[in-house]
């Protein structure tokens, strides 16, 4: 049986390098994003892990530690952008491009090697050298003949100056005896824990046990993953876009506050967010929920079902601040908030009402479709909608969008 050939290109410190793409005096540097204004390390620079740095390290710990180092807060929407860019390179490379998150994707290379007149390492090497190229962005690649091995032969690429590893199937049982189980792509803690006390330390052991016992013990999954480590594609490279079952967008408010107007105002971006990427998607909600999280993490949450689905922040406000009525109290401090879009219909999906006022919708369309259009040429955020005017709190915040989305 012929082995596909499928690669695994993730980008190295993602958000570190798309802010040093947007400043470029930030690169060489000790570079830390955060996840909000006070918030934890989510992405390092090389000079920062140097430094000493910690993944998921509270910001003041940071900086009261590494005094020296650069503490950038995140900006997603950059990061969406840069990320775009960057699998839409890949496509130029192969049709068959799987977008698996933010900064990772599978791409299969078996049938275009002779199109680009190339051994697959070669390819990857010349895909790295594009990407870095032409968007400043670093990239580790693997390549095996499973998603699974080449998961993990991108992991062991991150260690390499040519940033390119590939685990050559007439070699895979040499590699799984060097690879701890641990290590394996879809293996977390309490899985670690209970083939440990099998007795399975490294994947060669893994692999080693029968069908039977792993459908046992673990269950269909075990079986998928024991297949795809011997170098079977059991899981494909699939272009074909994954819609969401839900769409949520939640963020820290930067300092914990009651004020009622800053927090309709939060709210309100959470809003103009969520309903602009359900249009991006074609996508309309028929469940809304809203979530309030207090100072010491107690979460109050409402939702509602709509007798008409809809993307329109006019629409949805409407039933937001119905909500937050229900679940706002003033002798709270909250630290953060966010709305949650369930229920979703596609436009192959949708469904004409009886009752429905077409002119309506019509001006609906028209008016986000402005919205939208004005945020493509001048940037996010070009256009707010406005529910009260900036008001200080307590704490001297003022009612802008949170700093993080």
């Amino acid at each position: 049986m012929n082995k596909r050939v499928i690669a695994l290109v993730d980008c190295d410190s993602f958000f570190v390098c798309c802010e040093q793409k947007a400043n470029p005096e930030l690169k060489g540097k000790p570079v830390s994003v955060i996840s909000n204004k006070d918030g934890c390390v989510i992405s390092r620079s090389k000079e920062a892990k140097r430094l000493g740095i910690k993944m998921g390290e509270p910001l003041f710990i940071a900086k009261k530690e590494h005094p020296k180092g650069i503490y950038v807060v995140a900006n997603h929407d950059l990061y969406a952008r840069v990320s775009d860019e960057v699998m839409e390179t890949l496509k130029r490379f192969s049709p068959d491009v799987e977008v698996y998150s933010i900064d990772e994707a599978f791409i299969d290379l078996t049938g275009v090697r002779k199109l680009h007149k190339m051994s697959a390492l070669d390819l990857a090497g010349h895909i790295r050298q594009t990407i870095l190229d032409e968007l400043d962005i670093k990239v580790s690649i693997g390549i095996s003949s499973s998603k699974t091995l080449a998961k993990l032969a991108s992991d062991k690429a991150k260690t390499l100056d040519c940033k390119v590893f590939a685990i050559n199937p007439a070699f895979v049982e040499e590699e799984l005896k060097k690879t701890y189980i641990e290590e394996i792509w879809g293996i977390g803690r309490n899985l670690t824990k209970l083939l440990h006390s099998s007795g399975i330390i490294n994947a060669y052991e893994l692999v080693c046990r029968s069908d039977e016992w792993l459908n046992k013990k673990i269950g269909k999954r075990g079986l998928e993953m024991k297949h795809e480590l011997l170098g079977e594609t059991v899981s494909p490279v699939s272009n074909e876009e994954k819609l969401p079952k839900s769409i949520q967008n939640t963020s820290a408010l930067g300092k914990f506050t009651s004020d009622k107007n800053f927090l309709k105002n939060s709210l309100n971006y959470h809003i103009h967010k969520g309903c602009a990427r359900l249009r991006e998607i074609k996508g309309k909600s028929s469940a809304i929920g809203v979530m309030l999280r207090t100072k010491d993490f107690r979460v109050f949450f409402e939702k509602i079902i709509l007798d008409k689905p809809t993307c329109y922040e006019w629409e949805v406000a409407e039933v937001v601040f119905r909500l937050f009525e229900k679940i706002y109290s003033p002798n709270i401090l909250y630290r953060s908030s966010g709305i949650i879009f369930e229920n979703l219909t596609f436009v192959s999906q949708e469904q004409l009402f009886l009752f429905s006022d077409i002119e309506k919708e019509v001006k609906s369309q028209k008016l986000a479709s402005c919205l939208d259009k004005l945020e493509e040429k001048f940037g996010k955020d070009i256009v707010k909608r406005g529910y009260l005017r900036t008001i200080k709190d307590e704490n001297g915040l003022t009612g802008e969008p949170p700093l993080n989305n």
